[in-house]
């Protein structure tokens, strides 16, 4: 896989206009976030959905739906994944609310987060029942897993996942570094990480804070993909005197990834390594 996925997170649940002006909040935001991202080149984007008054994170499925048109009205064949996060929603009917968008609308993919975390401030919660549920309700309705590991026991119960026959190869893995609770931002930890993936996966790192520059850097320097976006980290610089762009760091990202001549992979390539539909009003798993 030379190709570089570019997995662009632009929102997330936490960053607020109070924090950084940058973060898009509202739809329409978003939406031309991921235009911009898109026209430089991205392969897949991970979005979240955001209350357009107050800016808290939403679990409204119009919300979502409005999110997926904007996006689709010029890039019909991106890959779209959509946040199920158990940081803010408990109940599982809340969770699994953006699976349930159909036809044009329905999201090629869901995040799962492979086990309960705590962030410094804060917990995610992930209970057995809820990621089983969650897989078992991606997998009904053909829409495939992003699955999110923050240290190594996610990724062995992503095994346990396999074994019961929940999920299915191929797989695609977030690897997620630098959270104060999880595996580490660095070499040791990353090794680790990729050497007990599953078979026949595919991945990514993303890093929280200042270590997202510096996993996206390992990962292009050792063939895997990038997550990069506001959602994880909000300033372009390590002493954290200039806040970011999502643009910006889409453009280092491509900076990068020429001194290393990796192109950039393409939503069609993506979609065939994973086992998606082709896009352009066909969504999800074949």
């Amino acid at each position: 896989m030379n190709d570089l996925i570019i997995n662009f997170t632009p929102t997330g649940m936490i960053p607020t206009k109070e924090v950084t002006p940058f973060v898009p909040i509202l739809e329409s935001e978003i939406v031309e976030d991921v235009f911009k991202a898109w026209e430089l080149g991205i392969t897949m984007v991970h979005i979240h959905a955001r209350n357009p008054k107050t800016g808290e994170s939403s679990n409204d499925i119009e919300i979502y739906g409005n999110i997926i048109e904007g996006i689709r009205s010029f890039a019909p064949d991106l890959v779209i994944c959509v946040s199920l996060s158990g940081r803010i929603f408990k109940e599982f009917k809340d969770r699994a609310a953006p699976l349930e968008l159909e036809g044009r609308l329905k999201p090629d993919m869901g995040s799962l987060t492979l086990s309960s975390l705590n962030f410094n401030k804060q917990a995610s919660i992930n209970e057995p029942k809820t990621i089983i549920g969650l897989a078992k309700r991606m997998k009904e309705l053909g829409i495939m897993p992003e699955l999110e590991a923050f240290d190594v026991g996610m990724l062995n119960f992503a095994k346990y996942l396999i074994k019961k026959e929940i999920i299915s190869a191929p797989y695609y893995f977030n690897l997620i570094f630098g959270n104060i609770a999880c595996a580490q931002a660095d070499l040791l930890h990353a090794g680790i990480m990729v050497n007990d993936l599953p078979g026949n996966s595919i991945w990514s790192f993303g890093g929280i804070g200042d270590f997202q520059l510096m996993m996206n850097n390992i990962a292009i320097v050792f063939n895997g993909g990038v997550r990069v976006g506001l959602e994880d980290n909000i300033y372009f610089d390590a002493k954290r005197t200039k806040l970011a762009k999502n643009i910006d760091l889409i453009k280092r990202i491509h900076n990068i990834a020429g001194v290393h001549d990796r192109k950039i992979m393409s939503s069609k390539k993506l979609r065939k390594l994973l086992n998606l539909k082709d896009g352009n009003g066909s969504y999800g798993l074949l």
